[in-house]
């Protein structure tokens, strides 16, 4: 377990850095409202880490059969990253007036870590 939480933490940082660099550079100068700029980050990190995730992080762990339930799993647990981004984003910029950078603290160290732990064991478990 610990291999895959330090590929899961590699993989997963660039997919995040990327994710957020998509955030903030919509918002700053894309002229995005931040939570639509969170979504299409969103989209973007999902199909990037479907693949690097199960080639990479979760590499000979579990059953790789059933490509439609682990996928399906896969969107779920993200959807709840997704929702829980979009929460800090919502509570820090909108509901605190917080500045636009805010959000990427607890989007970068603390949904990762719930994702990791719901994928290893439901989506790739």
């Amino acid at each position: 377990m610990i291999g895959q939480l330090l590929r899961y933490g590699v993989v997963g940082a660039l997919i995040t850095a990327l994710g957020q660099a998509i955030y903030y550079y919509g918002v700053e100068w894309g002229g995005l409202d931040p939570n639509v700029s969170i979504a299409v980050a969103f989209v973007i990190g999902v199909a990037i880490g479907y693949f690097a995730h199960g080639w990479i992080s979760f590499a000979g762990h579990g059953a790789r059969e059933d490509h439609a339930r682990m996928g399906s799993r896969f969107v779920v647990v993200n959807l709840f990253g997704f929702a829980l981004n979009s929460f800090f984003v919502w509570l820090l910029v909108k509901a605190l007036g917080g500045e636009t950078w805010w959000p990427i603290l607890p989007n970068v160290f603390l949904t990762p870590l719930a994702t990791f732990l719901l994928h290893r064991r439901w989506t790739f478990g």
